[in-house]
């Protein structure tokens, strides 16, 4: 991973090959007044949630159709947020604020730049098949816990929503030695609600809006009288820090973007169904049906 080097101003100079010389030692990342043509090469890290990989690579077949040179990364949210720090990753589109991503926005925000919210009623849930009888409540699992095998099955142990669990919702309802979180991936966790579906068995997984699973599965969120998953967030992108300067018209791109929830589970569904490796496809269908929209959301590139 190259780390995006500085962007210099090139002073006039007596000679076009002069200046052709001084372009080409500057790097690939020159941004020229209201456009990014001089800055056509572009990371973005994302997290494997699903929203955020719908959006990556939404933005990536665009930025490709308009001549960027788009690398897109999988990282855990963690390192994202380093990398962002570090200049090694331009953007990511999935920042959950203010609570889920708290820690990473507390420690790195000085080095980024917040541009904008795109989806503004993202929230965390604990959720369980809706054939669970009894369990209405976080507050229930206490009496049940022996019904999901002591367990409440999780997302990956850098997840914001994994340290709300553990820290706050787990001690708040008073389940310590009663329940605990089991850590694994999104796809694990996904695969394991598939399977205790289709075997009518309890589960309880961490879970979140928007996403996908609410349309293809029958399940019901626990309520949370205690409010100790937090109130509803807000979903931004936020980019290294100079990114405005080095990618205008993609930073104004990003902050004027906004998806309804159907437009958004409608992109998710397309991906989900798609075969491995070809999610930008996907998008690419996407785009395709969704022309008008694609073209005044991305317009300026």
């Amino acid at each position: 991973m190259r780390k995006t080097p500085k962007i210099r101003r090139i002073a006039a100079l007596g000679t076009a090959v002069l200046s052709a010389l001084a372009l080409t030692a500057c790097g690939g990342r020159e941004a020229q007044s209201g456009n990014d043509q001089g800055s056509k090469s572009v990371t973005i890290g994302y997290i494997n949630w699903d929203e955020d990989v719908a959006l990556t690579n939404l933005y990536h077949a665009v930025l490709e159709s308009k001549g960027y040179q788009v690398k897109t990364q999988l990282l855990d949210v963690g390192p994202i947020y380093a990398g962002l720090a570090k200049g090694d990753v331009d953007l990511f589109l999935d920042a959950w604020l203010p609570a889920t991503h708290e820690q990473y926005w507390k420690q790195y925000s000085s080095q980024l730049e917040d541009l904008g919210t795109w989806y503004d009623n993202a929230t965390l849930n604990l959720a369980v098949p809706d054939y669970v009888q009894g369990v209405d409540s976080i507050a229930d699992l206490k009496a049940h816990a022996a019904d999901f095998g002591g367990k409440i099955t999780g997302i990956e142990a850098s997840a914001g929503e994994t340290g709300i669990v553990e820290k706050t919702t787990i001690p708040k309802y008073g389940l310590d030695g009663t329940i605990t979180l089991q850590n694994s991936s999104t796809t694990a966790m996904l695969a394991a609600l598939d399977s205790s579906i289709k075997d009518k068995k309890p589960i309880v997984v961490t879970l979140w809006h928007p996403h996908w699973a609410y349309s293809r599965y029958p399940l019901k969120d626990l309520k949370d009288p205690e409010g100790a998953m937090g109130k509803g967030e807000q979903l931004h992108a936020i980019g290294r820090k100079s990114f405005g300067t080095d990618f205008p018209a993609l930073a104004k791109v990003a902050k004027g973007l906004k998806l309804t929830d159907e437009q958004l589970g409608s992109l998710e569904d397309l991906i989900q169904q798609a075969p491995k490796g070809q999610e930008k496809a996907a998008a690419q269908k996407w785009i395709d049906r969704n022309k008008a929209f694609v073209d005044q959301a991305f317009t300026g590139l």
